[in-house]
């Protein structure tokens, strides 16, 4: 058939515009396409959802009918007939910090690649109701399946669990053996910077931590705290924020009053900024004095003043890994439960050096 040369079939009414006394057209169908391209029905469905079954020359004369006569498939109701939405929920706990901007942006990301859009539905507070309502609304919103983005002890709490029967991969948060977990390395992150500071001569690592809710604020504190004790190192009194520059600040300023403190470890790059000013201000240059390392590897990291020393996380490959351990659970595809560790490095820049009395 010439493509071409494509026509109406008799009674064939294009597009939904208006026509006189105010009525609308009827809303073209399958069956007005199947009639202009001289194919079956079943045919028009096939080239409609993407069916390989096809060949080239009819696909294209269908797609000619479809352009013709403005059709737009129905998704909606194929989807009900399908069961499948091509949708990814998100359900997470706050947008203001990086990790969770990031991993979302990469879940995005990575979903649009397999041809899923995602619903992101954000939950204020951490309780059993507020995570159950949010499965009620991701219901209702038809979607495939559900990352739990989890900055908070959630999944730990006897009091708060998941729907069951429902598609799930969890990020940064133990979830034991009920759930796929993907998570940053967050200890090994720790390890390398404690280790970083103490082969550079330090004798000991001083650590502003997170918020103590904070599922990787805990693990990073465990890794610092277990990498002195291991190195038979004294372990200083734990400084806590609440990821903002503003609080590593503060507790920047305490560090600086103590002249036994030649090295930090920030949790973050932005408390390791708020310490990189205090330490200023209070004439305690960096690295000559004093030695920091945050974690994130942000954008502007490279561009503190000095440019900081952090651990890299790898949010593209935490999004991408998130997005396909949630379609192995869609395609029925084997996907045990358990966590799958992101691996971290150490990214040295100039805010770090050995302590003022080495190399004298």
């Amino acid at each position: 058939m010439d493509v071409d040369a494509i026509r109406p079939a008799a009674g064939v009414q294009r597009g939904g515009s208006d026509v006189p006394g105010g009525r609308r057209k009827q809303r073209v169908s399958m069956a007005d396409v199947a009639a202009l391209a001289g194919v079956s029905s079943q045919t028009v469905s096939r080239v409609s959802n993407g069916h390989p079954g096809v060949i080239e020359a009819t696909r294209e004369q269908v797609l000619a009918a479809m352009r013709e006569l403005g059709y737009r498939p129905n998704s909606a109701a194929r989807s009900l007939r399908y069961g499948q939405f091509n949708t990814i929920g998100v359900i997470l706990f706050g947008l203001s910090s990086t990790g969770n901007s990031r991993t979302v942006e990469a879940i995005a990301t990575h979903a649009a690649a397999e041809g899923y859009a995602i619903t992101l539905i954000p939950v204020d507070m951490p309780t059993q109701d507020n995570v159950l309502g949010a499965f009620t609304r991701m219901g209702e919103l038809a979607v495939d399946g559900v990352i739990v983005i989890l900055e908070i002890h959630l999944l730990d709490a006897s009091t708060v669990s998941l729907p069951p029967g429902v598609h799930v991969v969890v990020v940064d948060s133990d979830a034991g053996d009920r759930y796929p977990v993907v998570d940053t390395d967050q200890a090994d992150g720790a390890r390398q910077a404690v280790r970083h500071l103490l082969d550079l001569g330090h004798r000991t690592v001083w650590h502003v931590a997170g918020p103590a809710e904070s599922f990787a604020s805990d693990r990073r504190a465990k890794a610092w705290r277990a990498e002195l004790e291991a190195a038979g190192r004294p372990v200083p009194p734990v400084e806590r924020g609440d990821w903002s520059a503003e609080s590593g600040y503060r507790a920047g300023l305490r560090l600086a009053a103590r002249p036994d403190c030649t090295a930090v470890f920030a949790a973050n790059d932005q408390m390791a900024l708020g310490v990189l000013r205090a330490l200023h201000e209070r004439g305690r240059p960096v690295p000559g004095h004093v030695s920091v390392v945050g974690f994130d590897d942000i954008a502007d990291a490279s561009s503190y003043l000095p440019p900081l020393t952090t651990v890299h996380q790898d949010f593209a490959e935490v999004g991408r890994r998130c997005v396909q351990a949630l379609l192995r659970q869609l395609r029925n595809e084997p996907a045990d439960p358990g966590t799958d560790l992101v691996p971290t490095r150490l990214i040295p820049r100039a805010s770090t050096a050995p302590p003022p009395d080495i190399g004298r």
